[in-house]
């Protein structure tokens, strides 16, 4: 039996009804749908953005890669061949002069296999999450530096002493050389103390021996250079502590026989660690209660470019002086909640460091300057390592300094003028390698003709 016709003809009008209303609504929800559908694909892109494996993308994208800058263009570099800086034509190298490009055979060691570390200096192990900081070569502009070579350095230093002078920046540095130069040395324990005294937390000096080679690389804590003690007789109350700006630190005797000084001052030549906490600066008998800390420290420079002048024998002792080496604290500083903690890449071809950062640096070069016609200066080769650091905000401890257990610093008590290891010490170690060898080259032509 047959259905009514106009019965199918409801039920096909009813279907035509009911599609028509579905379509109206999904044409009433397009407008969200696209809205949505942009979000979606908006926040898969930059979710892609910082999956993406930042040193393929540093290699192909942005940053230069071991053989020359090709698709990053920066202000101060130069394209062609380089001359060697320890080959015939690199006398006239600046090595300071350059830019940091990134280099995927570096870093030159891993901290976990370094056991001359301080724990401040661990970043990754305490918890830094990137490892950018380590990923970044000094390029000097007109010339190649030598790749380090951990065990050449140790055969030059056969029989001698590399003695480094100074703050705990200076320590940092030391540590940094400790950590390259055992990685050429299989028997880890053959490298010791010669006094047994731990590498952590240690104020005082540190002597490292490497027994194979019977050589020490050695670290002496002075952070004024010159004497620090008490204070004369008469002196007003309010002074607890002089710096004699006419006498090098009591430790100095041991120093005069190295083979090679690494000297650094600067970051403790300001009014919070001098004037503010009583210690006042004194010449002769007297105390000069209205010295200013940038006078005191161009008379300490002084006194230390004398010293070299008088107590040492240039015919064995290579005298570095490394210039100081920029903070990065951002909205404050060390005791006011200034921070570094979000900075993962160098200021490439320029420095944000305000100017007057760099009044040690002035200072120290305002008095080489002075002598730079005399004998004196001519025994002192200068690390000048400012300019270079200055552009690596990146590469502090941040918060990331109280050990692997203690898990990252406050955010309003962060480091911004100690340096993770590995990283930018190492820079300066390379450049300081360069000279040292240049000088061992000089020296060994001379003694032949």
């Amino acid at each position: 039996m047959s259905k009514n016709p106009s019965d199918q003809l409801d039920i096909e009008a009813m279907a035509n009804f009911e599609f028509f209303k579905r379509f109206k609504r999904l044409r009433l929800f397009e407008p969200s749908v696209g809205v949505l559908g942009f979000f979606f694909v908006t926040v898969c892109v930059i979710c892609c953005f910082f999956y993406l494996d930042y040193r393929a993308w540093a290699k192909g994208f942005l940053f230069p890669d071991q053989e020359g800058f090709t698709r990053l263009q920066i202000k101060g570099s130069s394209e062609g061949p380089k001359v060697e800086f320890l080959g015939e034509n690199g006398e006239m190298c600046d090595v300071f002069e350059g830019d940091w490009v990134w280099d995927e055979n570096y870093p030159l060691y891993e901290s976990k296999d370094c056991r001359f570390l301080d724990e401040g200096f661990r970043c990754s192990e305490n918890g830094r999450p990137d490892l950018f900081y380590t990923k970044w070569r000094w390029q000097p502009k007109d010339c190649n530096l030598p790749r380090f070579d951990a065990k050449l350095m140790l055969e030059k230093l056969r029989n001698k002493r590399l003695v480094f002078i100074g703050d705990s920046i200076g320590r940092n540095q030391w540590e940094s050389l400790l950590c390259m130069l055992s990685s050429a040395v299989p028997n880890s324990e053959s490298i010791y103390e010669v006094n047994g005294s731990p590498i952590t937390k240690h104020k005082g000096f540190l002597v490292f021996k490497f027994k194979d080679f019977n050589c020490t690389v050695e670290y002496y804590r002075s952070p004024f250079l010159v004497l620090q003690s008490r204070p004369p007789v008469g002196a007003p109350q309010k002074v607890k502590t002089t710096l004699k700006l006419d006498q090098m630190d009591w430790n100095s005797v041991r120093w005069r026989d190295a083979d090679v000084l690494v000297l650094n001052t600067g970051h403790w030549w300001n009014y919070e660690k001098t004037v503010r906490g009583g210690c006042y600066f004194q010449e002769g008998a007297k105390v000069k209660m209205d010295m200013t800390v940038e006078h005191a420290y161009h008379r300490s420079i002084e006194t230390v470019v004398h010293w070299i002048h008088n107590e040492l024998n240039s015919s064995k002792t290579q005298v570095f002086f490394r210039s100081y080496a920029p903070v990065h604290f951002r909205g404050g500083d060390w005791r006011t909640g200034g921070n570094c903690h979000l900075e993962t890449l160098p200021e490439l071809g320029s420095s944000l460091v305000p100017s007057n950062i760099w009044v040690q640096f002035k200072i120290a070069n305002a008095v080489l300057s002075e002598h730079i016609n005399t004998s004196e200066v001519k025994k002192i080769e200068v690390l000048n390592v400012t300019s270079m650091t200055s552009q690596r905000k990146d590469g502090h401890s941040s918060l990331y300094y109280l050990g692997p257990d203690e898990g990252p610093a406050p955010i309003h008590r962060q480091d911004c003028s100690h340096w993770c290891l590995p990283g930018v010490p190492d820079t300066w170690n390379e450049v300081l390698y360069a000279l040292f060898l240049k000088r061992e080259a000089n020296r060994f032509y001379n003694s032949s003709e």
